[in-house]
């Protein structure tokens, strides 16, 4: 539900911070006070549309903020939803932000952290529900009625069957048309596979190959200077010339005179050592010397042996992937892909036959789950048509229309009809409704007023109280052609609503806000030439006085109306509480 609301510098509020609880919130105050601008607040947090026009003037920029606790039925849906995009910090609240900046710019945050508005809408669809203006009454959405149809039927069985066997069949499907595919090109496609293949086996690759062959082709390719100069290298070092010794040699002769030096002088010991070390370090390097020698070979065969292997490998590097181990695993893939079409004309016998038996299981599972819905719809109409007959809808009618899904992935039924099919099942499912009599069911989206949609939603709500998890719902306009007797009937209905739900309705009528569990007023207060809205709320004796000015004006006999209110109103909620 939502439980903080933090507004900064939007439109004519200039800084507002209200706390929520669960229950009835009724919102009050004259037309123009800025009631709708806390609906506009909420629905820019949701992902609702805004700009520069929304900041308060001479201001920069506008903050909204929004803290929600998280719902126990959709709580691990919306925690999967944060994980994916790394926002989840374990709490059991969530915070959607806001701020507007003048040039027109807008960030949205989630938990703190910049994200794009589109997951602002995702999260808010799970928290949050606002009907009265059409852009944001999910009820005009008619992608949402299937949805609320099932968790009034309570399809979760039936649905997760359905979709057992949608996955069955779209898996079928899929390999079939790959290799009805590969089939139909099977000629021209073995071919190229075999060439391709047996090109990459032929050639023998291995991992590492190629860095081996390209060290062994840089010392065979400079063979005579790396036996020149190592032979030159010993020569200096254990042979010398006719006008110099050999290093060998005169390091010897440095090390004689060390070690006599040292045994006179002790102190010089380390030098003798240094020498006697350098000595035999030298007589090393001799020896590797001799041996690389015996290494380094000329060999113009093997040079060329070695060139057309690198060729060769660079050739497939090439063709299959840029690397030797990528062209070892095209390879692999290229040989599986000649066993599937070897084996294709069998595979495809088999998985016609399977396709035919999924076909079967979900034409039966779609009927099921079809056959459930309609009993529920059945029963869902007559419940909203009491709910609007109560309403000050008498004699409006409404009814769930079904129809079937376009049909280019169908099934066929028994009887030969075709029927297009989704993840939901068959059905694709439309509200309907006549307001008044006699005028024939229409499209809910297309005739409905704001009024009428908002205690649509209320009549849906109430029956759907049990199945809709959305925790919070905000009605605005939905005292819309209704009077004080009716005015009742929808403050009864939205607090027996808010026993399973947070409820926030915006209404002019003090036999609604009677019902209220907590009550906000919505006035206008100008300071130094300029005007703030101003949001109060209040106490037992300040919803008295409000009821009273919305019955007409501050007197005793409108006060004791007031009173009177509120006094049946807990009176009838303590009956609901105990029905």
């Amino acid at each position: 539900m939502l439980s903080e609301l933090r507004i900064q510098n939007f439109a004519i509020i200039q800084n507002l911070e209200l706390q929520f609880q669960k229950g009835l919130v009724i919102v009050t105050g004259e037309t123009g006070a800025g009631k709708s601008i806390l609906l506009d607040a909420i629905m820019a947090l949701v992902g609702g549309r805004v700009d520069s026009t929304m900041v308060r003037s001479g201001s920069d920029r506008a903050v909204l903020e929004a803290v929600f606790s998280l719902p126990a039925e959709t709580g691990p849906e919306l925690h999967a939803i944060l994980e994916r995009e790394g926002l989840d910090d374990g709490e059991q609240f969530i915070t959607l932000g806001r701020e507007i900046r003048g040039e027109g710019r807008t960030v949205a945050r989630v938990n703190g952290r910049s994200v794009n508005v589109s997951l602002l809408k995702e999260l808010g669809s799970y928290l949050v529900d606002i009907h009265g203006q059409a852009e944001h009454l999910s009820l005009l959405d008619i992608h949402s009625h299937l949805g609320l149809l099932d968790r009034f039927a309570g399809t979760g069985t039936e649905l997760a069957h359905y979709q057992e066997q949608y996955r069955q069949l779209t898996q079928i499907r899929k390999e079939l048309e790959e290799l009805r595919t590969i089939e139909a090109e099977a000629t021209r496609r073995t071919e190229l596979l075999k060439f391709q293949a047996e090109e990459i086996e032929s050639a023998h690759l291995k991992a590492g190959e190629e860095e081996e062959l390209e060290v062994e082709q840089n010392r065979l390719a400079n063979a005579e200077t790396l036996a020149s100069s190592a032979q030159q290298a010993l020569v200096i070092l254990d042979e010398g010339g006719p006008e110099a010794q050999s290093v060998s040699d005169l390091l010897g002769q440095v090390t004689q005179l060390l070690g006599a030096l040292a045994r006179i002088d002790g102190s010089r010991q380390g030098l003798a050592d240094q020498a006697e070390g350098i000595a035999a370090q030298t007589s090393e390097i001799s020896r590797d010397l001799r041996d690389y020698l015996e290494e380094v070979e000329f060999n113009p065969r093997r040079l060329e042996q070695v060139e057309n292997r690198l060729d060769v490998l660079h050739q497939l590097k090439r063709k299959y992937g840029g690397t030797i181990e990528a062209a070892i695993d095209y390879g692999s893939k290229t040989r599986q892909e000649l066993e599937k079409i070897t084996h294709a004309e069998e595979r495809i016998a088999e998985l016609e036959s399977a396709e035919s038996s999924a076909e079967q299981r979900l034409i039966e599972a779609g009927k099921a789950l079809t056959a459930k819905r309609q009993q529920a719809a059945a029963v869902m109409s007559r419940g909203v048509e009491q709910e609007l007959d109560d309403l000050s809808m008498k004699g409006a009618q409404f009814a769930v229309d079904f129809g079937h899904m376009p049909d280019s992935r169908a099934v066929i039924l028994a009887s030969g009809e075709k029927v297009g099919f989704d993840p939901s099942g068959f059905d694709a499912v439309e509200f309907l409704i006549a307001p008044n009599p006699g005028e024939g069911l229409k499209p809910l989206v297309k005739i409905a007023s704001g009024g009428e949609t908002s205690r649509l939603m209320l009549a849906l709500k109430n029956v759907l109280a049990q199945a809709d998890y959305v925790p919070t719902l905000i009605f605005d306009e939905i005292d819309q052609g209704i009077g004080g007797r009716i005015g009742s009937v929808v403050g009864e209905k939205l607090w027996n609503l808010s026993l399973a739900h947070q409820v926030m309705c915006v209404t002019h009528l003090p036999q609604l806000a009677a019902f209220g569990d907590q009550h906000y007023h919505v006035h206008k207060e100008v300071t130094e030439g300029r005007t703030s809205t101003v949001v109060e709320r209040l106490d037992e004796n300040g919803r008295i006085v409000e009821l009273a000015q919305m019955t007409g004006s501050i007197s005793e006999s409108n006060l004791n109306a007031a009173r009177e209110m509120i006094v049946q109103a807990r009176q009838r909620q303590k009956e609901l509480r105990s029905s």
